[in-house]
Formats: C-alpha cells, structure tokens, sequence
C-alpha cells in the first residue's frame, strides 16, 4: 500500500491580497510539497492563518497535465481554502494507459486530505479533461464499481476501482464532454478506408456544400448527411475494436495492438461554420465584467479561426450572425491545409483498448449538432464522459462554462444530466478556456474585464454559501 507523506517544512510563504466580500486583507500562504505515491505528486497551498474556510479542501487534477501551478492553487488559497494542486502518474502523456490508473492516483489525493488536520470537507476541482476524471471519481466513488462495470459499457474498469473514498463535492470548469466526442466524434471525417477521399457530395471544403473561408454556412440537409455517416463510422470502429479485442491472441495484445483511424482529424465542422455550437439551448446565469449576473440564452464569444485556444484541441468558433451584439466580426476560417493525408483528413492511431477505455463512445441514429449542442450520444456507453458520470452524482455539483472557449456549451449538457439535487451553473463572459480574458475575443480592450477574477470571486461565494459545506 503506498504511503502518503508530505514533505516535512513549509518552503515558501508567500503574502496575497484577498478580497473578502466586505473587506480586504493580506492573505499570508504557506506551500508545500506532498508525496502521495510512486510518481504522483502535489503541492498543498493553506494559508498561514487557518479561517473557517480553510476546513473546505480543494482538490485539483487533471486527466493529463500538470497541475500542480494552476491559477486555482493560488486563487482558491488566497481567499481562504486549503487547496491540494496533483501532478499524476502520467503527467502529461497520452490516455494510452487509460483513465483507471489515473483514477487510482486521483484516490491517493482524497485519501490525503481525508486525513489532513482541520480539513472537513474534499471538492473536487476538475477542469477541461479534468472534468472527466474528477466526474468518474466520484461516480465511482458514490456508486461502485457497477457504475463503470454495467453491461452498457463499451470496456469495463477494473475491480482496482472499487472503495474509492468520496468527496463532498465537485465543480466542474469548463469540463469537456470527454475525449471520446471531443477530440474525436466532433472531428471525424466519413471516410473509412485509409487512403481514401470524401466523395464530393460529403466534403465540407467544397464550396457547393456551403463551405466559405471567411465562415462556412452548411445546408441542414448536408449537416444531416455528414453528421450520420460520422456517427456510423464510430458505431462501426467500436464494432471492430471490440471484434480484435476479442479475438487478440496474446492476452496483452490489445495494449499494444494498433487501432489506426483514417480521417480522425481535422474535419471539425464546428469550427468551420460560425453558427455550430454557438450558444446555449436555454437562458443561464451569464455573469458580466461590471459584477453583474444575467440570465439569458448564453451565445459564444469566440473568433472564427484554426488557432487553438490556449489548453484547448482545437479552434475555435464565432458567435452566430444575428447573436448578441457584442460577438466580434470572424476573422476566418482555417485554411484547406488542415486537411490530413489519409481519408482526406488526418488520421489517428491507439491501442486497442486506448481507443475502447477513452476514444469510443456509441451513438444513436439521430447523432448530430446544430447551434445549441449535440444528441443522439449514449452519455452512458464509457465511464470517460462528464455528461453520462454526472448522473450518479449526488453531492453538491457547480458546472460552468467561459464563453471565450470552444468547450463551454458543455457545462449545459453536464448541468441537465446531473443527478445531484444542489447543482448550480453558471457562464463567465470572454473568459478563455484557462479563464484568463480572452483578448482576441474583444471588440475593444478591456471589455470582458478581469475574467479570472470574475471566476474565482464567483467559485468563493459558492463554496461559502451557508449550508453547502
């Protein structure tokens, strides 16, 4: 059994200002280095001077990065809350070794916290594929390992799972609906054959299909043919994996094994037409640069373009024409050179069961996305999906979403799903996907104000709100 230690002696002090609702005061914090198990590794930020606030513990990790310097490490700290920031075990290398082990390192965290002195509540802190993981966590965690085990599932997790420790709570920032739709579904091509081309009538880069540089405007009728054949295309991967799965010699086989995807990449139509994924079904709370919060149909902020967004996989789109006022003009769309050499577009490769445990999730036959979000996705089919895990969560659950990034209309979907009956969501406006201002996203400097602020003054209220924690 791994050991959990921290380091002993505070490193660094450090003096932060902190503004308190009705006051402002310097923040004094103490930061330190923890070892919670063989390559998984953390640094506790607390402040000198423990208030009520500092029973609340936060826990941040991410499914693949470090994170052990996120802005939540100091911001959180700085108003009050011991807050534990994770490297783990992969740091930040491929899913290829699947989201259990990450689960089990995520564990050794909440284990630690559970036994920290003056620490009475654990909130998880999961942030773009951090989402995934910290939402497989606590379903997990609340249900067992039925919860990722049941028949539905395309691969199982292991019985390695079963007695994780829960926590009391989750916030979900800018969480993605999971690998599997994000940086696959949503940017795959028809085609199937390696080498082979798109017929002309399924090209979105032919301009008689709607295609245009300066902002694509697909018919319905094409969004419904391509979008069916995409779906039919993941249905039958999930088909052929499983089939090679099944009949891999070696019992190891299929965690070396191969899995290549032709047209995996780089036909992201979302990013080509402006109006795809461009704002909310219903009205949210939407909070503004002045302090304000209003609630309306939440529209995106982001310029058409091919340049990723800062921790993003992709680019990003604009607010739709006739959207909200404020939606900068579309610079463009990503140039033809974005296409791939295989399938006409860029192809992929996995193991096996990498592609089975994070990349494959099953779809029905109305499989789609317009301007508020997607459908026809069997949430329930991969336990690596935020949509599908917030279900069988029943702690207090805060989902939210930065307007300045490709990934915020998922906080709607995860919001609808949750189980828990104290869930709360919220948008930050020209917030990036890292939640500083999203410059580029402005009409003029300085119009979205101090968006990270704006985050983490709104993440203070709710984790202080009286009776949650």
């Amino acid at each position: 059994m791994r050991r959990l230690c921290a380091v002993p002696a505070v490193l660094l002090s450090i003096t932060a200002w902190f503004a308190a609702p009705s006051l402002a005061q310097v923040q004094r914090l103490k930061i330190a280095p923890v070892q919670l198990g063989d390559n998984v590794s953390g640094i506790l930020y607390e402040p000198v001077t423990p208030t009520a606030r500092s029973q609340v513990a936060v826990y941040v990790m991410h499914i693949g990065s470090d994170y052990t310097h996120f802005s939540a490490c100091t911001e959180l700290s700085k108003r009050g809350y011991r807050v534990l920031c994770a490297r783990n075990s992969v740091g930040g290398a491929a899913n290829k070794d699947g989201i259990d082990r990450k689960l089990l390192d995520a564990k050794l965290g909440v284990e630690y916290l559970r036994k920290y002195a003056g620490v009475r509540k654990v909130v998880l802190f999961g942030h773009s594929g951090g989402g995934m993981l910290m939402s497989a966590y606590q379903n997990i965690a609340e249900n067992g390992v039925k919860a990722c085990q049941g028949p539905e599932k395309i691969l199982k997790c292991s019985d390695s799972l079963a007695g994780l420790p829960r926590a009391d709570g989750v916030m979900l920032l800018d969480a993605h609906y999971g690998d599997a739709v994000v940086n696959l579904l949503l940017g795959m091509s028809p085609s199937m054959a390696s080498g082979s081309e798109l017929s002309a009538d399924l090209d979105p880069y032919n301009p008689k299909n709607g295609y245009d540089p300066n902002g694509a405007k697909y018919s319905d009728e094409f969004l419904r043919r391509y979008q069916t054949q995409v779906g039919r295309k993941m249905n039958q991967l999930i088909q052929d994996a499983r089939a090679r799965l099944a009949a891999g010699g070696a019992a190891s086989s299929h965690e070396t094994e191969l899995f290549s995807i032709p047209g995996a990449a780089g036909a992201r139509l979302w990013s080509l037409d402006p109006r795809l994924l461009s704002h909310t079904h219903n009205a949210w709370p939407l909070l503004r640069p002045d302090g304000s919060t209003v609630t309306q149909v939440v529209y995106s902020v982001r310029p058409t373009g091919g340049q990723p967004l800062p921790g993003g996989a992709g680019p990003g789109v604009g607010a739709p024409r006739g959207g909200p006022p404020n939606a900068p003009p579309s610079p463009g769309g990503p140039p033809n050179a974005e296409r791939g050499q295989r399938g006409g577009f860029g192809g992929q490769s996995f193991t096996v069961k990498e592609f089975l445990n994070t990349y494959a999730i099953r779809v029905t036959d109305d499989f789609g996305y317009g301007e508020d979000g997607v459908r026809g996705i069997d949430w329930s089919s991969n336990y690596a999906c935020a949509p599908g895990n917030v279900k069988g969560i029943t702690v207090p659950l805060l989902t939210m979403g930065m307007t300045g990034s490709y990934e915020y209309l998922s906080a709607e979907m995860i919001y609808q799903n949750a189980g828990s009956g104290d869930k709360s969501i919220a948008f930050v406006e020209g917030a990036s996907h890292g939640f500083t201002t999203c410059a580029r996203c402005e009409r003029t400097p300085g119009q979205f104000g101090d968006t990270q602020k704006t985050l983490y003054d709104f993440l203070d209220r709710w984790l202080g709100e009286k009776g949650r924690f």
